[in-house]
Protein backbone atom coordinates (compact mmCIF):
# COMPACT_ATOMS: atom_id res chain seq x y z
CA UNK A 1 0.00 0.00 0.00
CA UNK A 2 3.17 2.08 0.90
CA UNK A 3 4.45 1.56 -2.46
CA UNK A 4 1.70 2.25 -4.31
CA UNK A 5 0.93 5.81 -2.33
CA UNK A 6 4.61 6.80 -3.16
CA UNK A 7 4.17 6.24 -7.04
CA UNK A 8 1.89 9.14 -7.00
CA UNK A 9 2.74 12.27 -8.99
CA UNK A 10 5.23 13.97 -6.84
CA UNK A 11 2.19 16.62 -7.69
CA UNK A 12 -0.21 14.90 -6.12
CA UNK A 13 1.70 13.83 -2.85
CA UNK A 14 2.50 17.14 -2.62
CA UNK A 15 -0.97 18.89 -2.27
CA UNK A 16 -1.71 15.57 -0.37
CA UNK A 17 0.45 16.20 2.30
CA UNK A 18 -1.00 20.14 2.43
CA UNK A 19 -4.75 18.65 2.85
CA UNK A 20 -2.94 17.01 5.56
CA UNK A 21 -1.51 19.63 7.50
CA UNK A 22 -4.46 22.47 7.00
CA UNK A 23 -6.99 19.26 7.83
CA UNK A 24 -4.40 18.58 11.26
CA UNK A 25 -4.70 22.76 11.78
CA UNK A 26 -8.50 22.99 11.54
CA UNK A 27 -8.95 20.55 13.58
CA UNK A 28 -6.50 21.73 16.34
CA UNK A 29 -7.94 25.46 16.12
CA UNK A 30 -11.44 24.16 16.31
CA UNK A 31 -10.60 22.44 19.42
CA UNK A 32 -9.51 25.41 20.72
CA UNK A 33 -12.27 27.49 20.28
CA UNK A 34 -14.99 24.76 21.94
CA UNK A 35 -12.63 24.68 24.67
CA UNK A 36 -13.59 28.46 25.27
CA UNK A 37 -17.27 27.49 25.58
CA UNK A 38 -18.04 30.30 22.83
CA UNK A 39 -15.87 32.57 24.72
CA UNK A 40 -14.26 35.51 22.75
CA UNK A 41 -10.80 35.02 22.47
CA UNK A 42 -8.58 37.43 19.81
CA UNK A 43 -6.03 34.94 19.44
CA UNK A 44 -7.74 32.09 18.45
CA UNK A 45 -10.30 33.98 16.32
CA UNK A 46 -7.60 35.14 14.38
CA UNK A 47 -5.84 31.44 14.17
CA UNK A 48 -9.17 30.52 12.76
CA UNK A 49 -9.49 33.12 10.09
CA UNK A 50 -5.54 32.54 9.16
CA UNK A 51 -5.76 28.76 8.72
CA UNK A 52 -9.89 29.29 6.74
CA UNK A 53 -7.71 31.90 4.57
CA UNK A 54 -4.79 29.08 4.07
CA UNK A 55 -7.50 27.01 2.59
CA UNK A 56 -8.55 29.55 -0.01
CA UNK A 57 -5.39 30.11 -1.13
CA UNK A 58 -4.02 26.77 -1.51
CA UNK A 59 -7.10 26.05 -3.24
CA UNK A 60 -6.09 28.75 -5.29
CA UNK A 61 -2.86 27.63 -6.30
CA UNK A 62 -4.32 23.96 -6.68
CA UNK A 63 -6.29 25.37 -9.49
CA UNK A 64 -3.88 27.14 -10.86
CA UNK A 65 -1.05 24.53 -10.94
CA UNK A 66 -4.48 21.96 -12.71
CA UNK A 67 -3.88 24.82 -15.47
CA UNK A 68 -0.84 24.63 -15.40
CA UNK A 69 2.09 27.45 -17.36
CA UNK A 70 -0.90 29.53 -18.24
CA UNK A 71 -2.27 29.46 -14.80
CA UNK A 72 0.73 30.22 -12.47
CA UNK A 73 1.44 33.12 -14.92
CA UNK A 74 -2.30 34.17 -14.70
CA UNK A 75 -2.22 34.03 -10.86
CA UNK A 76 1.19 35.83 -10.29
CA UNK A 77 -0.29 38.60 -12.64
CA UNK A 78 -3.39 39.30 -10.45
CA UNK A 79 -1.06 38.81 -7.36
CA UNK A 80 1.30 41.55 -8.71
CA UNK A 81 -1.33 43.72 -9.47
CA UNK A 82 -3.28 43.53 -6.02
CA UNK A 83 0.51 44.13 -4.78
CA UNK A 84 1.26 47.01 -6.35
CA UNK A 85 -2.04 48.73 -5.98
CA UNK A 86 -1.39 48.01 -2.45
CA UNK A 87 2.25 49.88 -2.62
CA UNK A 88 0.93 52.78 -4.52
CA UNK A 89 -1.95 53.21 -2.32
CA UNK A 90 -0.13 53.73 0.58
CA UNK A 91 2.12 55.91 -0.43
CA UNK A 92 2.29 59.44 -1.37
CA UNK A 93 1.24 60.30 -5.58
CA UNK A 94 0.34 63.74 -6.84
CA UNK A 95 -1.86 64.47 -10.13
CA UNK A 96 1.61 65.06 -12.10
CA UNK A 97 2.69 60.97 -11.13
CA UNK A 98 -0.47 60.05 -13.27
CA UNK A 99 1.33 59.00 -16.41
CA UNK A 100 3.45 56.90 -14.42
CA UNK A 101 1.40 55.35 -12.45
CA UNK A 102 -0.57 54.54 -15.56
CA UNK A 103 2.53 53.10 -17.40
CA UNK A 104 3.25 51.25 -14.17
CA UNK A 105 -0.20 49.18 -14.04
CA UNK A 106 -0.69 48.94 -17.76
CA UNK A 107 2.53 48.50 -19.67
CA UNK A 108 4.78 47.70 -17.76
CA UNK A 109 3.20 44.60 -15.62
CA UNK A 110 1.39 43.22 -18.44
CA UNK A 111 4.58 43.31 -20.80
CA UNK A 112 6.73 41.67 -18.04
CA UNK A 113 4.32 38.90 -17.87
CA UNK A 114 4.26 38.31 -21.21
CA UNK A 115 7.91 38.23 -21.35
CA UNK A 116 7.72 35.36 -18.44
CA UNK A 117 4.95 33.91 -20.85
CA UNK A 118 6.82 33.82 -23.98
CA UNK A 119 9.86 32.76 -21.89
CA UNK A 120 12.26 35.63 -22.96
CA UNK A 121 14.46 36.17 -20.68
CA UNK A 122 17.01 38.55 -22.34
CA UNK A 123 14.26 41.15 -21.92
CA UNK A 124 12.51 39.72 -18.40
CA UNK A 125 15.61 40.81 -16.79
CA UNK A 126 16.36 44.50 -18.13
CA UNK A 127 12.66 46.03 -18.38
CA UNK A 128 11.95 47.15 -15.31
CA UNK A 129 15.33 47.72 -13.40
CA UNK A 130 16.67 49.41 -16.89
CA UNK A 131 13.91 50.92 -18.83
CA UNK A 132 11.19 51.23 -16.55
CA UNK A 133 13.51 52.35 -14.19
CA UNK A 134 14.37 55.33 -16.67
CA UNK A 135 11.41 55.77 -17.84
CA UNK A 136 8.92 56.24 -15.32
CA UNK A 137 10.89 59.75 -13.87
CA UNK A 138 10.81 61.59 -17.27
CA UNK A 139 6.72 60.36 -17.32
CA UNK A 140 6.56 62.24 -13.57
CA UNK A 141 8.85 65.14 -14.91
CA UNK A 142 6.79 65.91 -17.63
CA UNK A 143 4.11 66.43 -15.18
CA UNK A 144 6.09 69.50 -13.85
CA UNK A 145 5.27 68.83 -10.26
CA UNK A 146 9.01 69.47 -7.94
CA UNK A 147 7.95 68.93 -4.74
CA UNK A 148 8.11 65.61 -3.25
CA UNK A 149 9.44 64.55 -6.81
CA UNK A 150 12.35 62.16 -5.50
CA UNK A 151 10.30 60.68 -3.10
CA UNK A 152 7.54 60.24 -5.32
CA UNK A 153 9.52 58.55 -8.05
CA UNK A 154 11.06 56.30 -5.69
CA UNK A 155 7.77 54.95 -4.78
CA UNK A 156 6.75 54.49 -8.20
CA UNK A 157 10.04 52.76 -8.54
CA UNK A 158 9.86 50.25 -5.51
CA UNK A 159 6.79 49.41 -5.77
CA UNK A 160 7.57 48.18 -9.46
CA UNK A 161 10.30 46.54 -8.30
CA UNK A 162 9.07 44.59 -5.54
CA UNK A 163 5.36 43.89 -6.82
CA UNK A 164 6.36 43.01 -10.20
CA UNK A 165 9.52 42.18 -11.16
CA UNK A 166 10.84 40.33 -7.79
CA UNK A 167 7.27 38.53 -7.74
CA UNK A 168 7.42 37.60 -11.04
CA UNK A 169 10.61 35.51 -10.75
CA UNK A 170 7.97 33.16 -9.14
CA UNK A 171 6.42 31.92 -12.46
CA UNK A 172 9.39 32.46 -14.25
CA UNK A 173 10.85 29.44 -12.75
CA UNK A 174 8.68 27.39 -14.75
CA UNK A 175 10.95 28.78 -17.44
CA UNK A 176 14.15 27.26 -16.49
CA UNK A 177 15.38 24.20 -18.81
CA UNK A 178 16.82 21.68 -15.81
CA UNK A 179 18.27 18.64 -17.26
CA UNK A 180 16.42 15.50 -16.24
CA UNK A 181 13.51 17.44 -14.02
CA UNK A 182 11.52 18.67 -17.79
CA UNK A 183 7.85 18.83 -16.83
CA UNK A 184 8.51 19.20 -13.07
CA UNK A 185 9.30 22.71 -12.50
CA UNK A 186 6.01 23.52 -11.13
CA UNK A 187 7.18 21.62 -8.00
CA UNK A 188 10.09 24.62 -7.56
CA UNK A 189 7.20 26.97 -7.64
CA UNK A 190 5.75 24.95 -4.78
CA UNK A 191 9.08 24.23 -3.23
CA UNK A 192 9.70 28.30 -3.05
CA UNK A 193 6.49 29.23 -1.40
CA UNK A 194 6.04 26.20 0.98
CA UNK A 195 9.74 26.73 2.67
CA UNK A 196 9.50 30.65 2.61
CA UNK A 197 5.71 30.66 4.21
CA UNK A 198 6.35 28.08 6.50
CA UNK A 199 9.41 29.75 7.24
CA UNK A 200 7.50 32.82 8.93
CA UNK A 201 5.02 30.30 10.52
CA UNK A 202 7.70 28.75 11.95
CA UNK A 203 9.61 31.89 13.33
CA UNK A 204 6.68 33.32 14.85
CA UNK A 205 5.62 29.63 16.58
CA UNK A 206 9.34 29.45 17.97
CA UNK A 207 9.14 33.10 19.28
CA UNK A 208 5.80 32.87 20.98
CA UNK A 209 7.35 29.22 22.56
CA UNK A 210 10.85 30.49 23.78
CA UNK A 211 11.06 34.22 22.24
CA UNK A 212 12.98 36.96 24.41
CA UNK A 213 15.41 39.07 22.64
CA UNK A 214 14.08 41.48 19.85
CA UNK A 215 15.70 41.41 16.90
CA UNK A 216 14.39 44.83 15.10
CA UNK A 217 12.23 46.24 17.72
CA UNK A 218 11.21 49.49 16.21
CA UNK A 219 10.82 47.66 12.98
CA UNK A 220 8.94 44.63 13.95
CA UNK A 221 8.37 43.97 17.97
CA UNK A 222 7.43 40.36 17.33
CA UNK A 223 10.35 39.20 15.73
CA UNK A 224 12.93 37.78 18.32
CA UNK A 225 16.36 36.63 17.74
CA UNK A 226 14.96 32.66 19.16
CA UNK A 227 12.33 32.97 16.75
CA UNK A 228 14.63 34.24 13.75
CA UNK A 229 17.02 30.72 14.63
CA UNK A 230 14.63 28.15 15.39
CA UNK A 231 12.15 29.17 12.21
CA UNK A 232 15.01 29.32 9.97
CA UNK A 233 16.05 25.86 10.56
CA UNK A 234 13.03 24.26 10.80
CA UNK A 235 12.34 25.82 7.68
CA UNK A 236 15.70 24.74 6.23
CA UNK A 237 15.15 21.07 7.57
CA UNK A 238 11.99 21.15 5.95
CA UNK A 239 13.16 22.12 2.61
CA UNK A 240 15.64 19.49 3.20
CA UNK A 241 12.73 16.68 3.10
CA UNK A 242 11.13 18.04 0.80
CA UNK A 243 14.33 17.32 -1.80
CA UNK A 244 12.36 14.69 -3.49
CA UNK A 245 10.61 17.23 -5.39
CA UNK A 246 13.68 18.88 -6.49
CA UNK A 247 16.03 18.33 -8.84
CA UNK A 248 18.58 18.86 -5.78
CA UNK A 249 20.52 16.28 -3.52
CA UNK A 250 18.88 16.66 0.40
CA UNK A 251 21.59 18.97 1.20
CA UNK A 252 21.88 21.05 -1.70
CA UNK A 253 17.96 21.27 -0.50
CA UNK A 254 18.93 22.14 2.55
CA UNK A 255 21.26 24.83 1.44
CA UNK A 256 18.80 26.80 -0.90
CA UNK A 257 16.06 26.61 1.47
CA UNK A 258 18.65 28.61 4.09
CA UNK A 259 19.41 30.95 1.61
CA UNK A 260 15.91 31.66 0.77
CA UNK A 261 14.55 31.46 4.19
CA UNK A 262 16.75 34.23 5.31
CA UNK A 263 16.08 36.32 2.15
CA UNK A 264 12.66 36.00 3.39
CA UNK A 265 13.49 37.45 6.56
CA UNK A 266 14.96 40.49 5.53
CA UNK A 267 12.61 40.98 2.77
CA UNK A 268 9.63 41.13 5.63
CA UNK A 269 12.45 43.42 7.50
CA UNK A 270 12.23 45.85 4.93
CA UNK A 271 8.79 45.75 3.94
CA UNK A 272 7.95 46.32 7.77
CA UNK A 273 10.33 49.73 7.70
CA UNK A 274 8.47 50.59 4.85
CA UNK A 275 5.22 50.02 6.56
CA UNK A 276 6.27 51.60 10.04
CA UNK A 277 7.34 54.88 8.19
CA UNK A 278 4.08 54.83 6.61
CA UNK A 279 2.47 54.22 10.01
CA UNK A 280 0.32 51.43 9.28
CA UNK A 281 0.45 47.58 10.63
CA UNK A 282 -0.95 46.34 7.56
CA UNK A 283 -0.55 46.80 4.02
CA UNK A 284 -4.23 46.33 3.47
CA UNK A 285 -7.10 43.81 4.51
CA UNK A 286 -7.39 41.92 1.47
CA UNK A 287 -6.33 38.40 2.64
CA UNK A 288 -8.60 37.66 6.26
CA UNK A 289 -6.73 37.06 9.29
CA UNK A 290 -3.25 38.27 7.05
CA UNK A 291 -3.80 41.53 5.84
CA UNK A 292 -3.16 42.32 2.37
CA UNK A 293 -1.19 40.58 -0.27
CA UNK A 294 1.88 42.16 0.26
CA UNK A 295 1.70 41.27 4.22
CA UNK A 296 1.97 37.59 2.78
CA UNK A 297 4.30 38.00 -0.02
CA UNK A 298 6.93 40.76 1.50
CA UNK A 299 9.20 37.15 2.18
CA UNK A 300 8.58 35.90 -0.89
CA UNK A 301 9.25 39.63 -3.05
CA UNK A 302 13.06 39.02 -1.46
CA UNK A 303 13.42 35.58 -1.61
CA UNK A 304 12.61 34.89 -5.61
CA UNK A 305 14.93 36.78 -7.33
CA UNK A 306 17.33 35.11 -5.61
CA UNK A 307 16.10 31.64 -5.72
CA UNK A 308 15.87 31.93 -9.03
CA UNK A 309 19.25 33.05 -10.61
CA UNK A 310 20.95 30.34 -8.40
CA UNK A 311 19.36 27.93 -10.32
CA UNK A 312 19.69 29.46 -13.28
CA UNK A 313 23.48 29.55 -12.66
CA UNK A 314 24.06 26.23 -10.91
CA UNK A 315 21.36 24.17 -12.68
CA UNK A 316 19.80 25.50 -15.76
Amino acid sequence: MLQKFLSLPHTLLLFLGIFAVLSLATLIAEALRWRLQGAANPVIDNLVARIRAWWVMAALVGLAFWAGRAGVVGLFFCVSFFALREFLTLTPTRRSDYYAVLAAFYLALPLQYWLVYSDWYGLFAILIPVYAFLALPVLSALGGEVRGYLERTAKVQWGLMISVYCISHVPMLLNLKIPGFEGRNLLLVAFLVIVVQSSDVLQYIWGKLCGKRLIAPRLSPSKTLEGFVGGILSASLLGMGLWWITPFTPWQAGLLALIITLMGFYGGLVMSAIKRDRGIKDWGQMIEGHGGMLDRLDSVCFAAPVFFHVIRYWWS
